[in-house]
């Protein structure tokens, strides 16, 4: 066999294996409370799974249409119409997608070109800046307020030019469970009238927010929403997150560009689930009903810990809670994080790698998307501290 040389050369030369598998290995090899990853701790409905069945069993096991099985998009449509006051064609304006994270690939290489620059707001989940950097943009940075987790506009502003394509928003927000306002909505809106800038706007926890807050899509604005991708997740409403199916929205001079990359991707989705799940959105409760679900869990999770060395303040949205554990320990958090999980058996993320260069942090992220029992657990471990 000839010898060749190597020739690979890394497109992510800075990319290592993701955090969240890092951790879930970790919580595995020491039997430790994994409130790391975020997913449930428990099933999806079984009406759910028996729309399943009964779509497994009735011939819809070949190819869906590349943007999705038309009785959804129309679900989707009229569901996102009476959340947000907006029309959505499902025609040209709705695809179905493998996960969220695939509609946020998808939206990033079919917009963002060799020079372009992309504003990522962090900390901020690490699918963003690969996505970008293989689509050959620049990542342009900018950090929330450290403890309120909150944008100052007037310096968001500083960053914005001739050469940004695109603006990164995720609310509610992972890794810090904050929410855009109506205001923040507003100033973005006013930040990019007059420009070509998209917003890609992740919103996969959109039913997930909390204390009567109300999630401020940029669909409800509509000179955003005429720039903007959104992209949400079945997965995350209907703890289904191993079934990885979610959808974009967008206008249609957007979505046919999206879709142009889309087909190239996955072309198509799991058919007999798209159908269950098209069924099941006439169920309006199962999604409107969440924020009081996992509103309980919040609660439950920080009444655990309010007599614990730990300080926090409770999560707006999300189904996660940052504990600073500065009055426990100085280590960084990478390091903190990981001698919870080996020396008192609970897993979490630390914050500091949502930041695309080294920062200072003491706040580690919990999933309370458990069973209660299993938080009660993870508490006691924890409240030793």
């Amino acid at each position: 066999m000839p010898i060749y040389p190597n020739v690979v050369t890394s497109k992510l030369p800075a990319v290592q294996t993701s955090i969240f598998s890092v951790m879930t290995k970790l919580a595995q090899e020491n039997g430790a409370i994994n409130l790391s990853q975020g997913f449930p701790g428990f099933d999806c409905s079984p009406e759910l799974i028996s729309l399943v069945e009964k779509h497994l069993r009735g011939a819809k096991n070949q190819y869906a249409p590349m943007p999705g099985v038309q009785v959804l998009r129309e679900a989707i449509a009229r569901k996102t119409e009476e959340m947000y006051s907006i029309q959505y064609d499902p025609e040209t304006e709705i695809t179905i997608t493998a996960g969220a994270t695939q509609g946020l690939y998808t939206a990033i290489s079919a917009f963002v070109k060799e020079g372009d620059e992309v504003i990522i707001i962090e900390p901020a989940y690490d699918s963003y800046s690969p996505a970008v950097e293989l689509a050959g943009g620049k990542c342009v940075y900018f950090q929330l307020n450290p403890e309120k987790f909150s944008i100052n506009w007037a310096e968001f502003q500083k960053l914005i030019n001739q050469r940004t394509r695109m603006i990164i928003i995720n609310t509610p927000h992972n890794p810090t469970g904050s929410v855009l306002s109506a205001a923040d909505m507003m100033k973005l809106e006013k930040l990019t009238s007059k420009t070509d800038i998209i917003i890609l706007s992740d919103e996969v926890y959109e039913h997930i927010i909390f204390d009567g807050l109300e999630h401020q899509s940029v669909a409800r604005y509509p000179k955003l929403a005429e720039r903007s991708v959104i992209v949400s997740s079945f997965g995350k409403t209907y703890h289904t997150t191993g079934w990885k199916i979610g959808y974009c929205v967008a206008p249609a001079n957007l979505m046919a560009e999206f879709r142009k990359v889309h087909q190239f991707l996955v072309f198509s989705v799991n058919t007999p689930i798209q159908y269950a799940l098209a069924d099941y959105l006439e169920n309006k409760d199962a999604y409107l009903q969440l924020s009081a679900f996992y509103q309980e869990k919040r609660d439950f999770f920080n009444q655990l810990f309010s007599a614990s060395r730990f300080k926090f303040q409770p999560s707006p949205g999300t189904y996660f809670q940052l504990l600073d554990y500065s009055a426990i320990s100085n280590e960084k958090d990478t390091d903190f994080a990981r001698r919870l999980t080996i020396e008192h058996g609970v897993a979490s993320i630390p914050v500091s790698v949502f930041y695309h260069k080294k920062t200072e942090s003491k706040f580690l992220r919990f999933c309370f998307a458990k069973d209660n029992h299993e938080l009660e657990i993870a508490a006691e471990k924890l409240l030793k501290l």
